[in-house]
């Protein structure tokens, strides 16, 4: 029977050949020996390609060969192999049936403006004011006061902007948890979460507005839901699930009676549970018919949840959220977007607190996407486990060696209240900020 089928192939590929675009599937050295997350990735932007091309010589990429079931002729010099290398683009016009949407081409790179102390400081009591407004609008829903869609709208553009000028400073507060508001809290941390994925993802500065404002009212459903069983201590029977996940179809209902325009919101708040294998909930919809920031706020709210003190759960280091989600790409997840996710929150985001190989323990301020492995680190206890004063602010990528001529490497990130490091008295302290001024961070002048 004529006709064709796809097949995969892997090819070695010299790194100056690289477009983005490519699945990279294996290096010529071994994953732990560089700053690459995940094993396996597709190249989505230029400082991606410069990282493949910094630590590689060559590297195996995943492409499509599209081949005939019977043999033809082959007219010399013709190439039958005319899916090999797709771009995203490429691919974009050319689903596979059942395949998940592929990230659109980046279409904006940011670049910070300022650095995370600076930002930090003026932020600080920003965040705190978009918690009060997040309480604000769960609270007023739960007692059928009308959404004030506008504050939402500031508030979130508000974050946006701090965001544009560095991400690491809300992420960093987004750290902060507060089981006693945990609905609220979450909101406004997958709001800003939200808002770092897609400056990460490239999305123009209206799209990321419209993203984080959607992350901001995806859950306001959870409103109809009675408290105890939103905050049941213990394991929900299949009755009390079954009352949870309305929360998807209130919060539908509450978004369209608002009168505004939040159609991406609307849907983001109905479909944010569902999944790319069609088990989701409410209405188990396929990869293909969920909406694109759906996908997106499922994977923020997913990792925010994990990494928060709940009523019958305590939280998990980052590192365990992103193995969860990694395990259920595909399945869950969006696999290209889950893969993007992971990248973009690395494996020591800002907040962790982390131990170093000699014992000594700082917590990290600054992610640099090309090494992941290797933030910037605000070292807060000695190897005894002892206070440093002057808190003294390291950047790992530099290389920079302890007293033993040693290079600093991290061995673990811990949770927060170990050792005495509790994250939020040092942001309320100021000590952040005050170690990553302009005077302690000579980036900040050149």
């Amino acid at each position: 029977m004529r006709g064709t089928y796809v097949e995969l192939i892997e090819t070695q590929v010299d790194v100056a050949d690289l477009e983005v675009g490519m699945h990279v599937i294996r290096l010529d050295r071994p994953w732990e020996d560089t700053d690459f997350l995940v094993q396996g990735f597709i190249i989505n932007d230029m400082t991606q390609l410069h990282a493949v091309r910094r630590q590689c010589e060559y590297v195996f990429i995943q492409g499509v060969a599209e081949r005939h079931r019977e043999p033809i002729e082959k007219k010399p010099g013709s190439n039958r192999l005319t899916g090999f290398f797709k771009s995203k683009k490429q691919q974009a016009k050319t689903p596979q049936p059942g395949s998940a949407r592929v990230i659109p081409r980046k279409r904006v790179s940011y670049i910070n403006q300022v650095s995370v102390g600076r930002e930090l400081q003026t932020v600080s009591m920003r965040f705190e004011e978009a918690q009060d407004t997040a309480k604000s609008i769960m609270s007023g829903l739960r007692v059928s006061r009308a959404l004030d869609i506008n504050n939402a709208r500031a508030v979130v553009n508000s974050c946006v902007e701090s965001v544009l000028r560095n991400e690491n400073a809300l992420m960093l507060l987004t750290r902060i948890k507060n089981q006693d508001e945990y609905t609220a809290e979450h909101c406004i941390n997958v709001s800003i979460l939200a808002a770092a994925f897609g400056k990460s993802l490239g999305m123009i500065k209206g799209e990321i507005q419209n993203l984080a404002l959607c992350g901001l009212l995806h859950d306001v459903g959870k409103t109809k839901i009675p408290n105890e069983v939103l905050n049941k201590p213990g394991r929900l029977t299949a009755d009390e699930f079954d009352l949870m996940k309305n929360h998807a179809v209130h919060g539908r209902t509450i978004l369209m009676s608002t009168g505004a325009a939040l159609h991406s919101a609307v849907d983001v708040a109905f479909s944010h549970h569902e999944r790319v294998d069609g088990q989701g909930y409410p209405r188990g919809l396929p990869a293909e018919k969920i909406p694109y920031f759906a996908k997106i706020i499922s994977l923020v709210d997913t990792y925010d949840a994990i990494t928060s003190k709940r009523v019958y759960q305590k939280a998990l280091a980052s590192m365990h959220a992103l193995e969860i989600i990694h395990k259920n790409r595909g399945t869950q997840f969006d696999a290209e977007l889950a893969d993007a996710f992971i990248q973009m929150i690395g494996i020591y985001p800002p907040g962790s607190i982390v131990e170093m190989m000699n014992g000594e323990v700082g917590i990290v301020v600054e992610s640099d996407p090309d090494h992941k492995l290797k933030p910037k680190v605000l070292m807060v206890r000695n190897a005894h486990k002892l206070p440093v004063t002057p808190a003294r602010m390291l950047d790992l990528k530099t290389g920079p060696t302890d007293e033993r001529d040693q290079v600093f490497h991290i061995s673990k990130e811990v949770p927060d209240g170990t050792y005495g490091i509790v994250l939020q008295d040092f942001v309320r302290d100021g000590l952040i900020v005050a170690a990553t001024s302009p005077a302690l961070d000579p980036e900040e002048n050149d």
